[in-house]
């Protein structure tokens, strides 16, 4: 029997450790450095033990598993090679790094004696994350002693990284929040070999497979177990007790989660929810806040804000905590990090809560008025272009008649943004997931999405349009593969726009091997980034220089783009074509064109 390889016994080690420890998806780029760990994912695969998703691509493989940790809240390691490799991961680190998502690199480095003389594959990348690492190591290259064991000459082994990077990655409220983090690991030939011990191995990565879900099942009790902060006094600084009549809002965006509509709940106020915030619901919520901020009836009279996630979406909310005479606080559960702050100058606190004796009735006014402005301008946009049935038929034939062929003309107009954009919010589901692209789609529907409880993601961090379908395809693949049957039944949907798609359009490959996702791309095809016609370079730049550097137009076949990667084309229309693709069953991957003129 030949002795295993340092490389593989150790990267064995810490994956064991890493699944022990509640990790159950893994990423793989193929490399040649990082084969160990590569075949040791493969080995934990066939035992059952996580999940594997094999990317050839980094920067796609960075957004997926970007994509898995927001799904699931738990990092799934992401395996690549040495030299440009780990450069590719950047962008997903960054937004991992700005939106708070666990994530955890697993880089594959040169050993030290490669460094310095130019040798191929091999640059500076231990710190390449910067301040974006939560934590990031520098690892020797495993090797063996006399006596057969492992030697750490940085005193550094398996079962002390993992849980190490674990807790690095998941953050924790009142510390650093959740993000990147490196293990740079260095390998010295040979670069793999375990033949003869693959039985050994497979029994190692069961046993760990049970301690994997008895750590989930526990740390998901723990959370259901977290009560909101209940009351407090003054004194604590760190907890904002809402008590009293000012005119307060409260604002959520992406991140805030349902604490902020069970806030505003509680406390008897408007809730101004971004689509993103995964706040939007409840009687409280108002849809045309951006519109009502600055109405001298309502947004106008306001007098302090309550700020939970991280806003993004408009204008008018960063003008609104801005003003003098808006008294701010920001909920923010971390210290020791950037807060959403425009003003610089509010109140930061980890917990917010209502008083004991504060009565959610004082200020119904207050919140009617929101509610009854709100109200009114959607019912004008529902009505603007709607035949009014009620008045057909209380009239005759011919009325009727005219009705009908309304209805009917109305089924055939073509598909607008917001049409498009309404359509999908209205199909999603809660065992659903709704992915926003960083487009000017996600704005369109955060205008006109009444309150409903959507699960949705969105990258805010950075609001950048790179990594959308990879990470969308990760959500899917972490949403669809839980043991949870009304989750593993449901769709993924995508709003987003065509250079979105063409900028991540790599990531459609489909791993043979890997089950086929529902995934459904809905991209308002527009032929170009139409996002900067409402920003006022518009309005000064020549027209012709405007299209050539700003909205870049493309004329991508997107037939042809979704054969070459395998995904069901769709093309649609008018009204009647969306609905009834809406409402069709999905098995597997689509691409639904949606030609946008308006």
């Amino acid at each position: 029997m030949t002795a295993p390889a340092a490389a593989s016994i150790f990267s064995v080690e810490l994956l064991a450790e890493l699944i022990r420890r509640g990790v159950q998806d893994v990423v793989v780029c193929p490399g040649s450095r990082s084969q160990a760990l590569a075949l040791a994912a493969a080995a934990a695969e066939q035992a059952g033990s996580i999940r594997l998703h094999v990317r050839i691509d980094e920067r796609s493989a960075g957004f997926f598993a970007l994509g898995l940790g927001r799904e699931t809240g738990l990092p799934a390691p992401i395996i690549v090679t040495s030299g440009s490799a780990v450069a590719h991961l950047m962008p997903a680190v960054l937004e991992a790094h700005e939106s708070r998502v666990p994530m955890l690199l697993l880089t594959a480095d040169r050993p030290a004696s490669l460094h310095g003389i130019r040798s191929n594959q091999t640059t500076s990348q231990a710190g390449i994350l910067g301040p974006a690492a939560r934590l990031s190591l520098d690892i020797e290259a495993p090797e063996f002693g006399a006596n057969g064991d492992l030697v750490r000459a940085d005193g550094r082994d398996p079962a002390a990284l993992a849980p190490l990077a674990l807790a690095a990655a998941l953050g924790r409220p009142g510390r650093t929040p959740a993000g990147p983090v490196q293990l740079n690991i260095a390998f010295v030939e040979p670069l793999s070999g375990t033949q003869g011990f693959e039985s050994m191995i497979a029994q190692g990565f069961a046993a760990a497979a049970v301690e994997g879900d008895a750590a989930r099942a526990a740390r998901e009790a723990a959370a259901a177990a977290a009560a909101p902060a209940g009351p407090s006094d003054d004194r604590d600084e760190q907890t904002y007790v809402h008590r009293g009549d000012a005119l307060a809002v409260v604002i959520a965006g992406e991140g805030a989660g349902a604490e902020a509509e069970a806030f505003a709940h509680a406390a008897g106020l408007p809730l101004i929810a971004e689509v993103v915030s995964g706040a939007r619901f409840g009687r409280e919520a108002i849809t045309a806040y951006a519109t009502l901020i600055d109405d001298p009836a309502v947004g106008a009279l306001t007098e302090q804000a309550i700020v939970f996630g991280h806003p993004t979406l408009t204008r008018q909310l960063p003008a609104l905590l801005k003003r003098d005479d808006v008294d701010v606080v920001v909920v923010d559960p971390h210290t020791g990090t950037d807060h959403y702050d425009p003003s610089r100058g509010a109140r930061v606190v980890q917990r917010a809560t209502v008083a004991a004796d504060h009565d959610p009735r004082a200020l119904r006014r207050w919140l009617g008025a929101w509610l009854t402005a709100d109200l009114a301008l959607r019912d004008e946009r529902s009505t603007a272009h709607e035949p009014d049935l009620g008045a057909a038929l209380a009239t005759g034939y011919k009325e009727r008649s005219a009705y009908a062929r309304a209805e009917v003309a109305a089924m055939r107009e073509p598909i607008t943004r917001e049409l498009l954009a309404e359509s999908v919010w209205r199909a999603s589901w809660p065992h659903d997931r709704l992915v926003l692209a960083a487009s000017r789609m996600v704005r369109v529907l955060d205008s006109l999405a009444q309150p409903r409880k959507v699960n949705v993601h969105a990258s805010r961090g950075l609001a950048g349009i790179d990594g959308t379908v990879a990470t969308a395809r990760g959500i899917a693949a972490a949403s669809q593969g839980t043991d949870d049957p009304r989750l593993a039944a449901g769709t993924t949907r995508v709003l987003l726009g065509d250079l979105a798609l063409l900028h991540d359009a790599g990531s459609l490959l489909l791993t043979e091997g890997e089950l086929r996702p529902r995934v459904q791309l809905f991209v308002a095809n527009d032929g170009g980034g139409t996002i900067f016609s409402g920003l006022e370079v518009a309005d000064t730049t020549p027209a012709d220089s405007f299209a050539r550097v700003m909205t870049t137009p493309q004329q991508v076949p997107l037939e042809t783009l979704a054969a070459a990667y395998g995904w069901r084309y769709r093309r649609v229309t008018t009204r009647a074509e969306l609905e009834e693709l809406l409402i069709s069953q999905v098995t597997g991957p689509e691409l639904i064109d949606v030609p946008i003129f308006a």
